[in-house]
């Protein structure tokens, strides 16, 4: 189970049971799905976290490239991450932006690595390193500053305390003190506030890595939408990874 979902064989059980509660596994109209929901399931979860491409993935399944590709466009908003409407009063938040190769140049931009990528703001819990925001992709090669308004992670956000690196000036986040023009230094307990403010900072590319073992962060072949529901649907399995 872990090297296709990501998951362990109890977290991945309570996918299927979130998803019968939410509706999916309702009998509708027309011809019938092939595999039961927890096959499905599986299929979409191992789509995103080895990146095989539909002519592999299918026959592993014993259905047809095309059933495959309903059922990720199907499950895949529905396992996508609910954002928080409220979050606690001393709630922190960290936010920063990473950059995820992306083959629909609709929505990607050579950015910075050379790279046609698309800019993901994602906001973590700063005490239990859950997701809970992130916002819709942009264009790679959009700063952050300005990709944290327009992604909708600023809305969802609100007026909670958030945590950025200093490529957010002008954005009223908590950013690094930076030195004034013609200051050769920082003061003693501004450095110490630097020092401290990067170490916390810090959890927010940790998550990055881990939500990067799911390789379709790497090399995403999904159009449109189809991003944001693998960004959204990644943030959910990191999630209950984390949380066991």
């Amino acid at each position: 189970m872990a090297p296709f979902a990501g998951l362990s064989p109890r977290c991945f059980g309570k996918l299927p049971t979130m998803l019968r509660r939410d509706g999916a596994d309702v009998v509708h109209r027309g011809r019938p799905w092939n595999l039961p929901l927890e096959d499905r399931v599986l299929l979409v979860t191992a789509y995103w976290r080895t990146n095989l491409t539909l002519r592999q993935l299918a026959p592993l399944f014993g259905i047809s490239k095309s059933t495959a590709g309903r059922v990720i466009n199907h499950l895949g908003p529905l396992l996508a991450l609910r954002p928080r409407k409220r979050f606690a009063k001393d709630t922190v938040l960290i936010v920063d932006g990473t950059l995820a190769p992306a083959r629909d140049h609709a929505i990607a931009e050579r950015s910075k690595n050379y790279r046609y990528s698309a800019n993901h703001q994602v906001a973590i819990d700063a005490d239990t390193r859950l997701t809970v925001v992130a916002g819709r992709p942009l264009a790679g090669s959009r700063n952050d500053c300005k990709a944290w308004e327009e992604s909708g992670a600023k809305a969802a956000v609100g007026k909670t305390t958030t945590i950025a690196d200093g490529g957010y000036p002008g954005t009223k986040l908590v950013i690094p003190h930076r030195r004034k023009r013609g200051q050769t230094e920082l003061q003693a307990w501004k450095e110490e506030h630097n020092k401290s403010h990067k170490q916390v900072r810090a959890c927010v590319e940790h998550v990055f890595a881990r939500m990067k073992t799911w390789k379709i962060l790497r090399d995403c072949r999904l159009k449109g939408e189809g991003v944001h529901h693998a960004m959204l649907g990644i943030a959910r399995m990191h999630n209950l990874a984390l949380a066991g």
